[in-house]
C-alpha cells in the first residue's frame, strides 16, 4: 500500500474510532480493553516528523484519539482502570507535551479573520480542551492519579524555574476540577514541596508560586482543613531555608560533594513564601484569618521562660532571621485585615507576645511590630494619610474617616491601653530608632486617636506625648541629638493633630502658639526640619526655653474647662512596670528600679520633715537586682517542688501529708475555741476535779458576792 494511501486509511479509522467513542452504550462491556489505543495515541502525540504539517496532523490525531478513549471509558464503571497510574502516566504527559508548544503555535497562527477555520489545527488548543475534559470528569479518588503525572512532568523537564508553564498548567487544573476537590490539589502541591526540600531554591520558589496561584483559586471553593496545613508547611520550609542560608549547605556541613547554596536564591525563595502566605490569607474569611494570625505568632521565637532561645552566634542569627521572616509573614496576613471588634482582632495571648517582641533590641524587628499594630488598628484606610509627619494648619485636607468609638473598642482600651502606652513610650527611648520608626510611632498614635479614642483615651495619649517631650528634655537616657529632636517633632505633630480633632479652641491656640514660636526660633524641634533627607539639627538642646515646650499645666487648664478630666491631665504619665525587660534581654533592669523609686517619690505625700533618702549607687542597684532575682527563683523552685510532689508522689503519702496538716489545723482551732468560749474565773475560787486537776466552777451572777466598794 502506498504511504499516502496508508495515511488516508489511518485517518479514516481514527474518524471511525472517534465516532465510536461518542456513542452512548446502554449495555456495559465486560471484555473491552483500550491499553493498546492509549499507548499508540500517546506515541502519536510525541511525533517528531521532519515535515511540520505532517507532524502537526499526527499530533492532532493522537490527541483526538486520547480524547475518544477518555470519553469512552471515563463514565464506564467497568473501565475505571483508565485512571490507573499506568494509563495516566501516558495520557497526561502527552497532553502537557503539546501544551508546551503553545508559543510556537501562536507564532504561526493565521490572521484573526482566518482563526476560526484554522483553530482546530492547533495541537496546543486541542490538548488543553482534552485535559480540561479529563480533569472535569475526575472523581474524588482519581484526582491524585491525574495530578501526580503533572508534577513528575514538570520535574523531568525543569519547568519549575521559568514557572510560567507550571502556573498555566495548574490554573487549567484548578478551573477544570470540581470545586470540592480543590484541597486535594493543594495537598499534592504541599507534599511535592516537602519532597523537594533539598532541591535548588529556584525550584522550590517555583513550586511555592504555583501553590500561591492554586491556593487563591481554591480559596473560592472548599479548602477545609488544608488551611493550617498549608501555612504549617510554608513556615517549615521558611525555617529550613534560613538554616540553609546560614550553613551554606543542605546537610549542615560543607564537604566536597555538597552543593553550595547561594544566599540570594534562598532570600528569593523566602520572599516567595511570604508573598504566598499573604496572598492566600487575604482570601480567607475573618475567622480563619484570625486563626492563621495566632498560628504564625505562636511560631515566633521569643525570649521567655517557656520559649528558650538558641545560644551562640549561629543560634542568635537563626533566631533573628526566624523572627524577621515570621513577622514579615504576619505583616502580610494582617494587611487589609478588617475586624469590627478589636478584642477579637487582638486577643490577649496574641497582643502579649506581639508587644514582647516590641521590646527587642533589633531595630528592624521593632519596626515590623509597629507596622503590624498599625495594620490591625487601621480599619478605615487612614494609614497612608499619616505616612509623613507634618504640622498641618488644617487637617481637613486629609479627609479622615472617623467613627465614634464602639463599646467593644472601649472595653479593649480599658483592658490593654496601659500596656500599649507603655510599649509606645519604651519604643521612643530607643537609640537605634531611625526616621521610619518615628513615622510608624506617629501613625500608631494618630490611628489610635481616630479608631479607639474616647475622652479618657485622648487624655492618656496627651499625657503620654508630654512624657515623651520630657524624655527628650531631661535626657536621662543620653539619647543622640537626632533622637531628641525627633521626639520634640513627634510630639508637635501629634498634639497639632489631636488638638484639631478635639476642636477645643483654647487647646488649639496653645499648640499653634508653641509651633509658631518653634518655627521662628527653634525649627529643629519641628518635623519639617527633622524628618527630611538632611535633617537640620541643633547641637545645643540643653537650653530649651519654656516657650518652646507644650506645658502640661496649660493643657490641663484649657481642656479642664471644656469638660475633660483636669485632675488626670495634671498627673505626669508613668509607664507600668513588668518583667518583660528582663525576659527580652534588654539592659533596662536598672532603669526599671529607678522608675520605681521615681514613682514612689512622686506618689508619696508632701511632708515638712522627710527622712534623708538612702543614696542609690550602682552597688545598691546591683544588690537589689540580685536579691529580687534570687527570691523569685527560690519561690519558683518551691512551687515547682510542690507541683512535682503532688504529680509524682503516691496517693497514701499525699493523703498522710494532708491529714497531718488537717490535724494540726484542727488542734489550733480547738485552742482558739477553748480560749474564746472558756467561762470566766469564779470569785469564789476553784474546785478540785477528779485526778487532782483544778477546774473552774462557774457561779451564777445573782449568787456572787461583791465587795462593799461596788455597792452605792
Amino acid at each position: 500500500m502506498h504511504l499516502s494511501d496508508a495515511k488516508k486509511h489511518f485517518q479514516f479509522l481514527l474518524v471511525k474510532f472517534v465516532k465510536f467513542a461518542n456513542i452512548e452504550e446502554d449495555t456495559p462491556s465486560y471484555h473491552r480493553s483500550y491499553d493498546f489505543f492509549v499507548s499508540r495515541f500517546s506515541e502519536m502525540c510525541h511525533s517528531s516528523h521532519d515535515d511540520l504539517e505532517i507532524k502537526t496532523k499526527i499530533r492532532m490525531s493522537g490527541i483526538k484519539g486520547l480524547q475518544g478513549v477518555v470519553r469512552k471509558t471515563v463514565n464506564d464503571e467497568l473501565q475505571a482502570n483508565i485512571w490507573d497510574p499506568q494509563h495516566m502516566d501516558k495520557i497526561v504527559p502527552s497532553l502537557l507535551f503539546n501544551l508546551q508548544h503553545v508559543e510556537e503555535a501562536e507564532s504561526r497562527s493565521p490572521s484573526p479573520l482566518q482563526a476560526p477555520e484554522k483553530e482546530k489545527e492547533n495541537p496546543a488548543e486541542l490538548a488543553e480542551r482534552c485535559l480540561r475534559e479529563l480533569l472535569g470528569r475526575a472523581a474524588f479518588g482519581n484526582i491524585k492519579n491525574a495530578i501526580k503525572p503533572v508534577l513528575i512532568h514538570l520535574d523531568n523537564h525543569s519547568l519549575w524555574e521559568p514557572k510560567v508553564f507550571a502556573i498555566r498548567c495548574f490554573k487549567i487544573i484548578m478551573y477544570s476540577i470540581q470545586p470540592q476537590h480543590s484541597h486535594l490539589v493543594i495537598q499534592q502541591l504541599l507534599s511535592h514541596l516537602d519532597a523537594n526540600s533539598r532541591s535548588a531554591a529556584t525550584v522550590r520558589a517555583g513550586i511555592v508560586e504555583v501553590l500561591s496561584e492554586a491556593a487563591v483559586i481554591a480559596a473560592t471553593g472548599s479548602v477545609g482543613p488544608t488551611v493550617l496545613e498549608m501555612f504549617n508547611t510554608l513556615l517549615r520550609q521558611l525555617r529550613l531555608s534560613i538554616d540553609y542560608a546560614l550553613t551554606g549547605s543542605y546537610d549542615g556541613a560543607v564537604s566536597l560533594g555538597t552543593k553550595i547554596i547561594k544566599e540570594h536564591e534562598e532570600r528569593m525563595f523566602q520572599e516567595a513564601v511570604i508573598k504566598t502566605i499573604g496572598s492566600f490569607a487575604s482570601t480567607l474569611p475573618t475567622y480563619q484569618r484570625s486563626e492563621v494570625i495566632l498560628f504564625i505568632m505562636s511560631k515566633v521565637p521569643l525570649p521567655s521562660l517557656h520559649h528558650p532561645m538558641e545560644t551562640g552566634r549561629t543560634g542568635e542569627n537563626r533566631n533573628r532571621l526566624t523572627q524577621i521572616m515570621l513577622l514579615k509573614s504576619l505583616l502580610q496576613v494582617s494587611t487589609g485585615f478588617q475586624c469590627n471588634n478589636m478584642m477579637s482582632a487582638l486577643p490577649s495571648n496574641f497582643l502579649d507576645r506581639l508587644l514582647s517582641t516590641a521590646l527587642m533590641e533589633d531595630a528592624e524587628i521593632r519596626l515590623f511590630v509597629l507596622e503590624i499594630l498599625i495594620s490591625f488598628i487601621d480599619r478605615h484606610g487612614n494609614r497612608h494619610k499619616f505616612s509623613s509627619i507634618s504640622t498641618l494648619s488644617d487637617i481637613s485636607v486629609l479627609k479622615l474617616k472617623v467613627d465614634k468609638c464602639s463599646r467593644q473598642d472601649t472595653v479593649f482600651m480599658k483592658k490593654h491601653s496601659q500596656q500599649l502606652y507603655r510599649h509606645i513610650y519604651l519604643s521612643c527611648k530607643e537609640e537605634t530608632n531611625i526616621q521610619k520608626h518615628y513615622e510608624a510611632l506617629y501613625s500608631l498614635l494618630a490611628l489610635t486617636s481616630i479608631e479607639l479614642a474616647n475622652e479618657e483615651v485622648v487624655v492618656d495619649l496627651i499625657r503620654l506625648v508630654l512624657a515623651v517631650q520630657d524624655l527628650a528634655q531631661v535626657n536621662e537616657e543620653n539619647l543622640p541629638v537626632y533622637n531628641r529632636c525627633a521626639l520634640y517633632a513627634l510630639g508637635a505633630a501629634y498634639l497639632n493633630l489631636i488638638s484639631q480633632l478635639t476642636t477645643v479652641p483654647a487647646f488649639c491656640q496653645h499648640i499653634h502658639e508653641v509651633i509658631e514660636t518653634r518655627k521662628k526660633e527653634a525649627p529643629y524641634m519641628l518635623p519639617e526640619d527633622v524628618f527630611v533627607e538632611r535633617p537640620r539639627l541643633s547641637q545645643n538642646l540643653d537650653g530649651v526655653v519654656v516657650e518652646f515646650l507644650f506645658r502640661q499645666s496649660k493643657i490641663s487648664e484649657v481642656l479642664g474647662g471644656s469638660g475633660y478630666n483636669s485632675d488626670r491631665l495634671g498627673l505626669p504619665y508613668i509607664p507600668q512596670l513588668t518583667d518583660e525587660d528582663r525576659l527580652s534581654k534588654r539592659k533596662s533592669i536598672g532603669e526599671t528600679i529607678s522608675l520605681q523609686v521615681e514613682v514612689e517619690s512622686r506618689n508619696s505625700p508632701e511632708k515638712e520633715e522627710r527622712v534623708p533618702a538612702e543614696e542609690i549607687t550602682y552597688e545598691t542597684l546591683k544588690k537589689a537586682i540580685v536579691d529580687s532575682v534570687a527570691v523569685e527563683e527560690q519561690e519558683r523552685e518551691r512551687r515547682r517542688q510542690v507541683v512535682e510532689k503532688f504529680q509524682k508522689a503516691p496517693f497514701e503519702e499525699i493523703a498522710a501529708h494532708c491529714g497531718a496538716r488537717a490535724s494540726l489545723l484542727q488542734s489550733k482551732l480547738n485552742q482558739i475555741f477553748e480560749i474564746t468560749i472558756r467561762p470566766p474565773p469564779s470569785p469564789s475560787g476553784t474546785i478540785t476535779a477528779a485526778y487532782g486537776q483544778p477546774q473552774n466552777h462557774s457561779i451564777p451572777v445573782y449568787e456572787m458576792k461583791f465587795p462593799d466598794l461596788c455597792v452605792y
